[in-house]
């Protein structure tokens, strides 16, 4: 696009007719086929524990769900799931986590060596939430490829009332010492959160282009029945399409995912979403004991094998006319 996306013309964009927002789309898609062609890449999504020290009030894993059955991943069983990914033909996987203290970053380290030492290929990412700087180093020094840690909101007291225990600038110094530390640095944010409006989202949306973001997830909020915020209105999708929309606009490089909240809420938008700008997915590669049993939001438990799981994302990315990488 001529125009700068400045924070006055983003806040223009979140909020005009669908009709004059349809060029930032095909502009979107077109900058990210320049950069990617139809492809999307697959990567594999391993939850491996549902432990929380964190009260976010949004989130169904938070420490204070007293509802939610607990589990834990020994560190062998998690690398033997990354090596079957692997061979099932992911090139990337996802530790994801609540923040769980029992995983030091000393075993998160090793669980990270043991991957590359089976399967030297895969790359790995990491989402187990706010470590010191020098933890992101080590981690990379262990060969870390990525880590994500979303900011969820960039507005200060916004994200005071939602993470009670935690602040933003908090979460952004952590966001700057994982990019420090040489690794793939993924970032994201909700839409849809209380309070939020046209001009924190694109607070949110300069925020990802700050560090600037390697990869960033935007997904719409849900609202699970065990949080305080069970009663809140689920976020737009449509608008969630426009943030990623613009925010390919902004890092024309960057690895923009589908994430599974959008498909959740509307399994047609997720669809359209490949032709806005997204160009990643991720498939859920958990044992089905624990799949269930991780939901940070309401979705429908599917028992699948790690190949069959594979085989179904392919058919969909190849629905929508995209080649699965």
């Amino acid at each position: 696009m001529r125009t700068r996306l400045d924070r006055k013309e983003l806040v223009r964009l979140l909020t005009v007719s669908d009709a004059e927002f349809l060029p930032v789309l095909e502009e979107a898609d077109r900058v990210c086929q320049e950069q990617f062609g139809k492809q999307v890449y697959i990567r594999a999504l391993l939850e491996f524990s549902n432990h929380c020290k964190r009260a976010c009030k949004y989130c169904g894993l938070n420490c204070t769900n007293s509802k939610l059955a607990r589990f834990r991943m020994e560190p062998d069983a998690i690398v033997q799931t990354a090596v079957q990914a692997a061979d099932a033909g992911y090139r990337t996987i996802v530790l994801q986590s609540g923040e769980d203290a029992w995983y030091s970053v000393q075993i998160l380290g090793d669980i990270v060596k043991a991957i590359k030492s089976e399967r030297p290929h895969l790359a790995v990412t990491l989402s187990c939430g706010e470590f010191p700087a020098d933890a992101y180093q080590y981690l990379k020094q262990c060969g870390a490829d990525r880590y994500l840690l979303k900011h969820e909101t960039s507005d200060p007291k916004l994200y005071a009332y939602l993470h009670p225990d935690s602040s933003f600038a908090e979460r952004f110094s952590c966001l700057k010492a994982i990019k420090e530390a040489g690794l793939e640095t993924g970032g994201g944010f909700m839409i849809g959160l209380v309070g939020q409006t046209p001009e924190t989202i694109a607070d949110d949306l300069l925020t990802v282009a700050s560090i600037p973001c390697d990869m960033a997830g935007v997904g719409p909020f849900l609202p699970h029945p065990d949080t305080v915020l069970r009663d809140a209105p689920h976020g737009s999708a449509s608008l969630t399409i426009r943030a990623v929309a613009l925010l390919r606009l902004l890092l024309p490089k960057a690895n923009l995912p589908a994430t599974t909240a959008l498909g959740v809420l509307d399994a047609e938008q997720k669809d359209k979403i490949f032709r806005c700008g997204a160009n990643v997915i991720m498939q859920k590669v958990t044992p089905a004991d624990f799949k269930k049993m991780y939901q940070i939001y309401p979705a429908k438990f599917q028992d699948y094998s790690i190949e069959e799981g594979r085989r179904q994302v392919e058919e969909e990315i190849r629905r929508v006319g995209r080649i699965p990488v």
